[in-house]
């Protein structure tokens, strides 16, 4: 251990309001870290999904730690009056399949575009987080669930305005750019190329519907000091383009 993380060595079994706000605190900032480098590159699962799941696994550590405390102490004169040999009960075990099974209730929640654009994970990472807060509460560690529940609902709240804030301003970008005949294709690569846009990947959609235009997803990395409205400006002028979206 890192000298100065040295006094947390003997925070392990230490549930106080303070050692509990500090451990959430930092798996919200690491959490951060990653998704903001997931949300920079245009990845689904962004800033506040991370922040969000983060948050959970450091809650369910906690509820773990707290119950074996709580079992090798208070509740251990009661395991004994009841015939059981203390520290051979796994009171974490229906926690266990609570936290596995909130998986397929938030898989319900992601959804794929028909531009493939991914939606619904911060709701996911949301209710998976709320399931870990719903094991604290039922341990008895409230205080885990309240500190977890401010910092949750901060992420999803507070922090919405910061991401959008950085993707904003992403270099990387994904537009969805809907045209008239598959020909016009050219002319818009053409366009983007001669701003000195980078183009990553182009997803050609076709349709068979009757009055429906055929689309192209670009994924496309802007020049230093582009802004997102000017490229937009840029595909709009090209001949035949009907609509543009970024996602």
């Amino acid at each position: 251990m890192l000298p100065f993380l040295e006094p947390l060595r003997y925070m392990t079994y230490d549930n106080s309001i303070y050692v509990t706000l500090f451990r959430l605190c930092v798996a919200a900032f690491c959490g951060g870290v990653i998704g903001l480098e997931r949300g920079r590159k245009r990845r689904p699962a962004g800033f506040r999904t991370h922040m969000l799941v983060c948050i959970g696994a450091a809650l369910a550590m906690l509820i773990s730690q707290y119950l074996t405390m709580m079992t090798n102490t208070y509740w251990g004169k009661i395991l004994l009056e009841a015939g059981t040999t203390v520290g051979t009960t796994d009171v974490a075990r229906l926690g266990a399949q609570v936290i596995n099974g909130i998986g397929f209730l938030g898989a319900g929640t992601i959804i794929v575009t028909g531009q493939l654009e991914v939606k619904g994970l911060t709701t996911a990472a949301g209710l998976w987080a709320s399931a870990c807060m719903g094991l604290c509460i039922g341990a008895g560690f409230v205080e885990g669930a309240l500190v977890g529940c401010v910092l949750i609902s901060v992420t999803i709240i507070l922090f919405t305005r910061l991401e959008r804030l950085i993707l904003a301003k992403a270099r990387n970008l994904n537009l969805n750019v809907e045209f008239v005949h598959i020909d016009d294709l050219g002319k818009i690569i053409s366009a983007i190329k001669a701003q000195d846009i980078r183009i990553y990947d182009v997803e050609i959609h076709k349709t068979k519907v009757e009055g429906k235009n055929p689309s192209a997803v670009f994924s496309v990395r802007l020049p230093k000091r582009m802004s997102h409205t000017a490229i937009l400006t840029l595909l709009a002028d090209v001949e035949n383009v009907r609509s543009i979206e970024e996602l």
